[in-house]
């Protein structure tokens, strides 16, 4: 078990800036913290070993340690108001269910103010056998509860509604399916409505739901109406003031809600589906007594991302969504003549809700820095330690990136750290939960400490890779969490692959053997200042796997090369998802998996757009900006057995390009070592090619070769599934990593070796090694005022 875990509020900080860190410490254990800055993240023996530097700094010392827990589930809340204290009522609203009566989840809050522990208030519910249900309670251990034995079926849509007559003690349970040609296929297709139908009525002793301070909730319930956490902030500006958060239940709600709404008063059926169409389409004796119409679309022309849900009543009970449920998905009525949620927002009024939604830990602060003057950029981390014991139970790591001191360069040289990946692969579960993990790694997946942790904590949130509870795919990723695969020493299950961050300090103690002065900054430091921020360098450099790509990154580097810039991509499988930040939090991105891509789930239909930018997720290739326009490859195969090793093409003995190769014989093979497969061509390979957007005037250096049958072609590229036509690295032509070299205008250039196990080859030999030579003559030579030979 980890007895550590943390994280902090900011992945990137300048000298003068001030960063805080949220730990637990999971048996409230005494712990020590020390500033270091890491150079070398992989402990493989077989390399120069794990590196790191202490750095002097105020945080450094022992800490008192507290149990933190995480609460996940979105929900929506919607504070108190004594509107809310009713004596007759109808709940109701289009529900979408995606467990129902699922054995691990329980009872699940639909919407209502009911408080768990003191059984207090009134609500709807999917119950534990999947069948709707009514709960009231007066709080002083009398409790009614009814549910309509009809169970709900998987994923489809019914109008669902609960109406209580204080007066007569009469409930009303009402379950109607709505099926159309675009939602009655999905999960179980229902061929007649009529049979799935449910309403019950019946008449009980009279009795009024209790009174207390508890918020109205959609898709939880209240277990404590008060937990000294809050929800504020710059994506929270709606509110008047900081909204203190219920501890919730575990009843978290599974699937979609869609047009809520709240009456003080029994409302006939009739009523109930006048309200439901539109709250402006009804009586206006209806109207008077809505105490809340809820419309998730109300806002979608101008922030369907925003965390304010709109109250269209005249009583204005705006709400707040806690834990970022899916947004811009397809409602009830969505009939299929638009997939695009802004072109017909009445048909997207649906919110998709799960237990295992998480926008932030909302942990208290624990200790702060500010940062001192003169530290070098680089990346940083806060060393956690209890009993000086660097085990992985007992050690963690929260790192950052400090930049140079703000509106400067140290450098002419710039490495863009790929934050963006980091996130989209934060915590991910594949070991444990995906069906192929073995085939895709050729072995049986290798796990750390932390990767049991995180299957056993799946409250730490998980990646875009993975899948909520109900099997729907994870599209929001946040870094306000402890992501424990973002850290040096870790060590990915896809063995013997150094994933992400720990792949890029492999370059980072390179260019420090090297003696190369570099500036670090992150994605989102190129997402926020763009073009402006690389225009300031001679030469750029991209980490190994920059594969999530927001827009504003992606026009910034190509800005970058237009106007002279000079550009070296040192990975593979980059610039290959759209990912954008969300419009009022940068600490949360979003990525779409379309209908095409090497991807572990596909959005559903009608859902292929952000809910963060409005635009068309999936692959950028799908928005005509193939990365091979941007960096001379595109994405072309991937494997994670064994590396191999490049040949030289004619091109790298032209007098264009020998300056790169110098130093490497003709017949020389080209990174047949390192730490990562053991090659320098590996895990996920580029291609150069002509059709998808290589510059013609690209000269083609060399070529991987000799990789396994496991190393296969991207699906994106198969069109017809034939045994044996495509084959693997042995049958193949396509399965190659190519490496190219062009001169862009303004005295620009790209250079890109199209593997993403090249930066694990640079140590070899104690850093002497043609793979670590032909990166040094590109940085060199791109580094040096002038033409380019």
């Amino acid at each position: 078990m980890l007895r550590i875990t943390g994280y902090s509020d900011k992945y990137s900080v300048c000298p003068g800036d001030n960063i805080k860190f949220y730990i637990n410490s999971e048996e409230s254990e005494v712990y020590e913290a020390q500033l270091v800055r890491l150079i070398h993240g992989d402990t493989n023996p077989e390399g120069p070993g794990y590196k790191e530097e202490e750095i002097s700094a105020s945080c450094n010392k022992s800490y008192p340690g507290r149990n933190q827990k995480i609460h996940g589930g979105g929900y929506i809340i919607v504070p108190q108001d004594e509107r809310f204290n009713l004596e007759s009522f109808t709940m109701q609203c289009y529900i979408f269910p995606t467990l129902p009566g699922a054995d691990d989840k329980g009872r699940q809050a639909i919407m209502g103010k009911w408080n768990e522990q003191t059984q207090c208030g009134y609500g709807m519910f999917v119950d534990k056998k999947g069948c709707l249900q009514v709960r009231i309670g007066d709080g002083s251990g009398q409790v009614m509860k009814i549910s309509s034995d009809k169970k709900l079926l998987r994923k489809v849509w019914y109008l669902a509604a609960v109406s209580y007559d204080a007066r007569t003690g009469k409930v009303t349970l009402f379950q109607e399916p709505c099926v159309t040609p675009t939602n009655g296929g999905l999960g179980q297709g229902i061929l007649n409505p009529a049979e799935e139908t449910t309403a019950i009525v019946e008449t009980v002793n009279s009795m009024r739901p209790g009174v207390d301070d508890s918020p109205f909730l959609m898709a939880a319930s209240t277990w404590e109406e008060r937990s000294g956490r809050t929800i504020s902030g710059a994506h929270y500006k709606e509110a008047d003031a900081p909204i203190e958060l219920p501890v919730q239940t575990r009843g978290t709600y599974n699937g979609k809600i869609d047009r809520p709404r709240l009456s003080r008063r029994a409302l006939s059926k009739a009523e109930i589906e006048a309200l439901a169409r539109g709250y402006k389409y009804c009586h206006p004796d209806v109207r008077n007594d809505v105490v809340g119409a809820w419309d998730f679309h109300a806002n979608i022309t101008k922030n369907i991302a925003s965390t304010h849900i709109l109250d269209l009543s005249t009583n204005r009970l705006h709400g707040f969504i806690v834990n970022l449920p899916c947004r811009g998905m397809t409602g009830y009525n969505w009939t299929g003549d638009e997939i695009v949620y802004h072109h017909k927002p009445e048909e997207y009024g649906a919110i998709h809700f799960h237990d295992t939604d998480i926008d932030d830990a909302r942990w208290d602060v624990d200790f702060e820095l500010t940062i001192p003057e003169g530290l070098k950029s680089g990346v940083y981390a806060a060393r956690l330690r209890i009993g000086g014991v660097d085990s992985p139970e007992t050690e963690d790591y929260i790192p950052f990136v400090i930049r140079p001191p703000r509106g400067t360069t140290t450098s002419k040289l710039c490495f863009i750290l790929p934050t963006n990946s980091y996130m989209a692969y934060s915590n991910d579960n594949l070991a444990t939960n995906c069906v192929v993990a073995e085939l895709l790694a050729g072995k049986v997946p290798v796990m750390t400490p932390s990767d049991l942790y995180l299957n056993e904590h799946r409250e730490y949130g998980q990646s875009t890779y993975s899948l909520h509870s109900d099997g729907s795919g994870v599209c929001y990723s946040s870094r306000l969490r402890p992501i424990l695969n973002m850290r040096p020493k870790y060590r990915h299950w896809l063995s013997p692959s150094l994933w992400q961050l720990n792949g890029d300090l492999h370059l980072v103690d390179w260019l420090e053997e090297k003696g190369l002065d570099f500036d670090i900054h992150t994605d989102e430091d190129l997402d926020r200042e763009g073009v402006a921020l690389l225009n300031k360098y001679r030469c750029v450099l991209t980490g190994s796997h920059p594969e999530y790509t927001s827009e504003n990154m992606f026009s910034a580097y190509e800005r970058y090369q237009q106007e002279g810039g000079r550009w070296i991509y040192l990975g593979a499988n980059g610039f290959y998802w759209c990912s954008q930040y969300h419009p009022d939090n940068s600490n949360v991105i979003e990525v779409r998996k379309g209908e095409a891509g090497t991807r572990a789930w596909t959005a559903n239909p009608g859902e292929y757009n952000n809910a963060f930018d409005g635009k068309f997720g999936g692959m950028w290739r799908a928005r005509g900006r193939i990365p091979s326009k941007l960096c001379g490859l595109t994405f072309t195969a991937y494997g994670f057995d064994v590396s191999s090793y490049y040949v030289r093409d004619k091109d790298s003995e032209l007098p264009e390009t020998q300056w790169i190769m110098e130093g490497v014989g003709n017949g020389e093979r080209i990174g047949d070592f390192g730490l990562v497969g053991g090659g320098a061509a590996g895990l996920e390979l580029d291609r150069y090619d002509l059709e998808f957007g290589t510059p013609h005037d690209a000269y083609l250096l060399a070529h991987s070769e000799a990789h396994t049958n496991l190393m296969l072609q991207v699906n994106e590229e198969i069109h017809f599934s034939v045994r044996g036509y495509h084959g693997g690295g042995t049958e193949n032509p396509m399965v190659r990593a190519d490496m190219v070299y062009y001169k862009t205008p303004n005295g620009g250039a790209t250079f890109a070796p199209g593997s993403l196990s090249w930066c694990g080859s640079l140590s070899h030999n104690n850093y002497n090694n043609n793979v670590s030579r032909i990166t040094e003559n590109a940085i060199r030579g791109f580094l040096k005022e002038g033409d380019l030979p």
